[in-house]
């Protein structure tokens, strides 16, 4: 950590609602036990479309929050106020007294928003007119609603930011709320991402630019379970998906103050830009690599310390290639001796709510020691020289770092690095 921020930032909350669990208990059990949350849909509207799996909620967010205050919310906002709550309720939060509503921050990404809500309104605008559009549309579709919704429930009044980065969104969250709080601008922030963009345009779009599988698709299409695929040589693409994930982080001196239960330290974060295509990563993996360079010197983190890495690994056939570049141009010969995992084989990609699902995944494994394992990995592409944990794996004792890999579309990269108590 840089001398001039001594503060040290600790990982107190976690909260969860993903297409394997509904909580943080239930997703990390599944996780373990490489049990995978990608299903076949069965909406009308699926049937002519080119890809017909995703990874849906485990749990509907009207089933945990209350139903008048759902039709109010997108269905982002409703995924983030769930993860959140249980995040609050599990850092101890919910009956503390004495924190001050100024000195608590949020910061909850979307890499796409409300954009059911402004499909919905659109079709309602060309069938009934104009009358007829909900006078929620904008607060319910705006992409800062999800950040807006949970500092609104919880009293923060510090700030309400709303990172917009792709599939980096979540992790650059709590890359933001880290540097809120070492900069001395709150002692508690609220970090998640979340999304929930299963919706005919998106699918068509994502599979019409060649990005999801099309393996499973149709009526006789096979087992969509294992579709999602990272590392392997039949990859084809990722799998959509769709729920929330919440870290909540605070400075170590108020966790201690109030007696708090730590999972883990927050390190350091590296935030990139490729600057190399709008939707290809760079092959050679040079922006990411700067942001895990950075994310561990941040930290002052000794390469040889870094235990695990709970990859970005989408199964597409480039992006895991250069992830696989990244981590060998910054561990060097160390990279082989990490443990790595993609979690994504069994919830799929939650786009902006990605890293922050993968954030809580991290942090428990840290905690737990042990790491969640890659699943559908049946033959590990040659070009990717990792040692990629296919069932749940014991992780080292002592002290170790992991890192929190996230990569979006325009060229975003962030990398957190997380470490052990």
């Amino acid at each position: 950590m840089p001398a001039s921020t001594p503060r040290r930032i600790v990982v107190t909350g976690l909260g969860v609602t993903s297409p394997v669990g509904g909580d943080v208990p239930t997703t990390w059990e599944a996780l373990l036990a490489g049990r995978s949350g990608v299903r076949r849909l069965e909406q009308e509207w699926a049937a002519d479309l080119p890809v017909q799996i995703a990874g849906q909620a485990a749990v509907e967010p009207t089933e945990i929050i209350d139903r008048v205050k759902a039709r109010r919310l997108d269905r982002t906002s409703q995924f983030a106020l769930v993860a959140a709550t249980e995040a609050w309720a599990d850092a101890g939060l919910a009956d503390a007294e004495g924190l001050d509503p100024e000195r608590l921050g949020v910061a909850f990404a979307s890499g796409i928003g409300g954009v059911t809500t402004l499909l919905a309104n659109h079709d309602t605008l060309k069938e009934k007119g104009p009358r007829r559009v909900s006078p929620l549309a904008v607060p319910m579709l705006m992409p800062n609603a999800p950040a807006a919704t949970v500092s609104l429930h919880l009293g923060a009044r510090a700030f309400a930011s709303t990172p917009v980065s792709a599939c980096a969104s979540g992790n650059e969250a709590i890359s933001l709320g880290l540097d809120q709080l070492r900069l001395g601008r709150a002692d508690v922030v609220v970090c998640g991402g979340t999304e929930a963009a299963i919706h005919p345009l998106n699918i068509a779009a994502f599979a019409n630019m060649m990005a999801l599988s099309k393996t499973a698709s149709g009526p006789d299409g096979g087992d969509p379970t294992t579709v999602s695929r990272p590392w392997d040589t039949g990859r084809d693409g990722f799998v959509l998906g769709e729920g929330a994930g919440c870290v909540v982080l605070e400075t170590e001196e108020h966790a201690l103050a109030r007696g708090a239960r730590i999972y883990a330290t927050v390190l350091g974060a590296g935030v990139t830009a490729d600057a190399h295509d709008i939707a290809q990563p760079d092959p050679e993996g040079r922006g990411g690599t700067r942001a895990i360079k950075r994310a561990i010197a941040e930290g002052d983190v000794d390469p040889a310390t870094v235990a695990h890495v709970n990859a970005h690994a989408t199964s597409t056939p480039q992006g895991d290639i250069a992830e696989g570049l990244m981590l060998h141009a910054v561990l060097g010969s160390h990279a082989t001796d990490v443990v790595v995992t993609s979690t994504k084989s069994m919830t799929g990609h939650l786009l902006g709510g990605a890293g922050a699902l993968e954030a809580v995944a991290t942090v428990l494994a840290l905690h737990h020691r042990v790491s969640p394992p890659t699943i559908n990995l049946d033959d590990q592409d040659p070009a990717v020289e990792l040692d990629i944990a296919i069932k749940a794996r014991d992780l080292p004792q002592g002290d170790i770092v992991a890192l929190n890999n996230s990569f979006g579309f325009g060229g975003a990269n962030v990398a957190v690095a997380f470490g052990s108590v």
